[in-house]
């Protein structure tokens, strides 16, 4: 009788289910911890496109209270029309990580310029305020100033 007593308080008994509870929240932790590492490197750090835009650059600019990041536009020849009946230039907003690509464009204002982007999904505020960051320059032609 006795031994048949010492059995079901071993069975039953709360401590033996601590070492499963445990496990259970050492897994659900980890595959919290990798979906939500998954997320912030999707929405911020994964590259969704990249190209290369050709226009004139129409102004380069350092900005920002906290982060100084350096803001660009490209004019693209051609027009484009958002309502009927209107004509606006083509405008590519980017930005620059890169401060020595950032002097390099500060010396080609008004020059005519072919850009490699990457595209990303979301902003940074230390990467800039566009979703396009420029990383190079292809290629660079005089502008053509009447």
């Amino acid at each position: 009788m006795k031994n048949s007593e010492e059995y079901s308080t071993k069975v039953n008994s709360p401590s033996r289910h601590k070492p499963l509870i445990r496990k259970i929240l050492i897994i659900g932790g980890i595959v919290l911890f990798i979906g939500l590492v998954s997320v912030i490197y999707y929405r911020y750090y994964f590259v969704f496109g990249q190209g290369v835009k050709a226009g004139q650059l129409n102004y380069f600019v350092e900005k920002g209270y906290l982060f100084k990041t350096h803001e660009g536009r490209l004019i693209q020849s051609g027009f484009r029309t958002q309502q009927p009946g209107a004509i606006t230039s083509n405008e590519f907003m980017f930005s620059v990580t890169d401060s020595r690509l950032a002097d390099s464009l500060n010396h080609h204002a008004g020059s005519m310029l072919e850009l490699h982007y990457k595209e990303y999904l979301h902003t940074l505020p230390w990467r800039g305020v566009s979703h396009f960051v420029v990383d190079s320059i292809y290629a660079v032609k005089p502008g053509t100033n009447p």
